[in-house]
């Protein structure tokens, strides 16, 4: 039977492979910065390493999972309330 403690693991576990899979497809620029879909990667890697880092009582990385999950939020409100450029349908 899982214990509560591995759940915790394996949460935090999948929410480092969010951040790395969104860093790689950012290296092999498949997601650029303007992407809802890489902070919204990055928001859940950082959410699943909250809950891992608050269960096992690690402060610091539970603070900078936190501030980075606020990052990631701040940017996809920005996006999503950015107006697309459009060309200038005259040309």
């Amino acid at each position: 039977m899982i214990q509560i403690f591995e759940v915790y693991s394996i949460v935090g576990w999948v929410g480092v492979i969010f951040i790395i899979v969104a860093y790689i497809f950012f290296s092999q620029k498949k997601l650029r910065i303007d992407y809802v879909l890489y902070h919204l990667l990055n928001f859940l890697g950082a959410a699943g390493l909250i809950v891992s880092t608050f269960a096992t009582v690690s402060w610091p990385a539970l603070a900078l999972s936190l501030i980075f999950a606020a990052i990631s939020i701040a940017y996809i409100i920005k996006i999503l309330g950015t107006k697309p450029n459009y060309r200038d349908l005259r040309e």
